[in-house]
């Protein structure tokens, strides 16, 4: 009986592995441009819901980013998937945080990458992990 149960547990372990990442091993990363730096922390990368902490820093400029807008998901075939929702301090100010939230992708991601368009700058920010 006690062989079934860690077969059981060892199984049990394989598909949480394989159903998303443990966003605990994954590194911020912050980007700085415009004088104004966006740092990004996976947060949940399994489930339904995937969550980001993002907070930017600033001391010359009102912080508005709406991410509902600005930021998405891209998976490794190029889709791209919008925001959930974004529960955040209110916008203006020179330091702002929240959480992003997003409908998890259907299957597991090899790169998980997520880009923040910030009004006035050429190219998005990219932030990008590779979930073990």
């Amino acid at each position: 009986m006690s062989r079934m149960i860690v077969r059981t547990c060892v199984l049990l372990a394989a598909l949480a592995a394989w159903s998303g990442a443990d966003a605990g091993n994954l590194a911020p990363q912050a980007s700085s441009e415009s004088a104004v730096t966006v740092k990004v922390t996976p947060k949940v990368l399994q489930g339904s819901a995937w969550e980001f902490d993002v907070t930017f820093d600033t001391h010359t400029q009102p912080l508005n980013d709406d991410l509902m807008k600005n930021a998405m998901l891209v998976l490794a075939d190029g889709t791209q998937i919008a925001p959930k929702s974004w529960q955040a301090d209110p916008p203006g100010g020179h330091h702002r945080k929240g959480v992003l939230r997003f409908n998890a992708p259907a299957q597991a991601q090899a790169v998980v990458e997520l880009r923040i368009n910030r009004p006035g700058e050429a190219r998005p920010r990219s932030f990008k992990w590779k979930p073990e």
